[in-house]
């Protein structure tokens, strides 16, 4: 799944992201760190990886998910 950054706070390293139909998901520290990111910014495109509708894992879009 993929979505574009909304938000992303650096000193919390928590954030959301909406999906391409509009929908916002909220993303934890967990998530940001599974994915192996040191950074998001406003409008980037990124990967997701749910697990019973909480997002684990944030990643580039480029990038694999973390298994």
């Amino acid at each position: 799944m993929q979505g574009t950054v909304k938000a992303f706070d650096a000193e919390t390293r928590t954030g959301s992201v909406l999906l391409d139909d509009g929908t916002e998901l909220p993303f934890d520290a967990d998530a940001f760190a599974a994915g192996g990111l040191r950074l998001l910014r406003f409008g980037q495109r990124v990967r997701l990886a749910l697990d019973g509708g909480r997002v684990s894992a944030v990643t580039l879009s480029t990038f694999p998910l973390p298994s």
